[in-house]
Parts: structure tokens; sequence; C-alpha cells
């Protein structure tokens, strides 16, 4: 039994994100794909004692045909004011201190400039700080169908996988009946019912990046999670 993911990468994404990598065994970034404005690919949000405050790395998009992993960052600094922002805004959360050089380095360190590289930076050094242990692929490491169910089916055939977890956006597209051709059965991952953790700045907030759950619970981060239940 092998079951598989495949996802674009986000920037420090949201602990749904993380779930779902930690509920299989392998997980593939998708940035093959075309890159999109305004999506999670290179922005999330924390929050603030002014409210949620979106944190953006400047890219440039030079055709609407661009894939995610051809992607340019524009500002060599975006890290610097980025670490800024998030010292100023959790210098008080529980476990800032305990994370802060761990977060620092890994903010520093992102001098790539590209945006897919920069996303993979921060997805596996956060997997290792919430136990996450699953095997990170790039999709550009195999030869990719063409359409989009067929791409994704080719994917998870290559990696020997006997069930594939999409995520719920998928279900507008994806061909289910392909996968269970062929053996593959397909589940859906449900991203409600998550419990809330002690979080500053009130009301409480499930979608912003998971270091405001990493800032405010620590180790016990990852009990949030429903992959590690």
């Amino acid at each position: 039994m092998k079951k598989v993911a495949i996802l674009q990468s986000n920037y420090i994404p949201w602990k749904g994100y993380f779930d779902i990598i930690g509920s299989v065994d392998a997980f593939v970034l998708y940035d093959d794909m075309q890159y999109t404005k305004n999506d999670w690919r290179n922005r999330n949000k924390i929050k603030t004692q002014n409210g949620l405050q979106w944190l953006s790395i400047p890219v440039r998009q030079e055709s609407l045909h661009q894939k995610i992993n051809e992607t340019k960052i524009t500002d060599p600094k975006w890290n610097i004011n980025h670490w800024r922002s998030i010292s100023q805004s959790y210098a008080k959360a529980p476990f800032f201190k305990v994370y802060k050089e761990r977060f620092e380095a890994l903010f520093l360190e992102a001098k790539s400039e590209y945006i897919s590289d920069i996303n993979r930076h921060f997805i596996e050094a956060i997997n290792a700080m919430l136990g996450i242990t699953t095997k990170i692929y790039d999709s550009r490491e195999f030869v990719l169908a063409e359409g989009k169910s067929e791409r994704l089916l080719a994917l998870c055939q290559e990696l020997g996988a006997t069930t594939y977890l999409s995520g719920p956006a998928a279900r507008d597209y994806l061909d289910e009946k392909i996968f269970t051709e062929v053996g593959i059965n397909v589940e859906w991952m449900d991203y409600s019912g998550y419990r809330e953790y002690h979080q500053l700045f009130p009301p409480f907030e499930h979608g912003v990046s998971v270091i405001d759950l990493i800032f405010n619970e620590g180790e016990n981060a990852k009990n949030f999670l429903k992959s590690s239940q």
C-alpha cells in the first residue's frame, strides 16, 4: 500500500498543506503548472495586532504560460523584510524564542531567485519541525503525460501508488474513473474539523501560515494535525 499526494508549492503554507504531506508516503511538488497571480505560490498570511497581514514575495510574470518553476523573484531583500514582520508580530508568542534562531536562519538562507526553490526550502524545514518524514519529489524528476487527470495518474503510477490523496479543489476536474481502472483508489483530503490552538490577537483564524501554529504551540504543534492522530 502506498499513498501519494501531488500539489503545487506554496510559500510558508497553512497547516492543512502539511497535513496532506503527513498523510501520504510520497509527495510531489507540482510546479510544472502555470503560475497564477494572487495565489498561494508566493504569498501567505500571518496574524498581527492589526489583523491579518499578507507576506508576498515580489515575482516577475513575463507570460501567461510561465510555469511556477520558471518564476523568478524580483526583490533580493524580500526575506529580510518578511523576517522583520514575523519577528514583530510573534515576539510575544509562547514559543517564539525557542524557534527564533531556526526561522531566522531559514529566512536569511533563502537566497534562490526562483520561487519554487524558496517554497521547497521552507516546506522541507517545517516538515522536520513537525516530525513529517514523507519523501518529497519535484515534478521535474518525471516525464509528464498530457491531460490534467492523465498527468496526475502517470505520476502516481511512476511512484507505485495504490491510493491518490487529492486536495478538494480538484473535484471540479479530476477523472476518478481512469484511476480506478488501473487499480488506484482516489481519496479526498478533508480540511474541516481542525481544533483551535492558543493564538495571539483574537478572533481565531485557521487559514494562516503554519508558522503561527509553531510559534504558539511549539513541539505540540504536530498534535493539531489530523495526520499525527
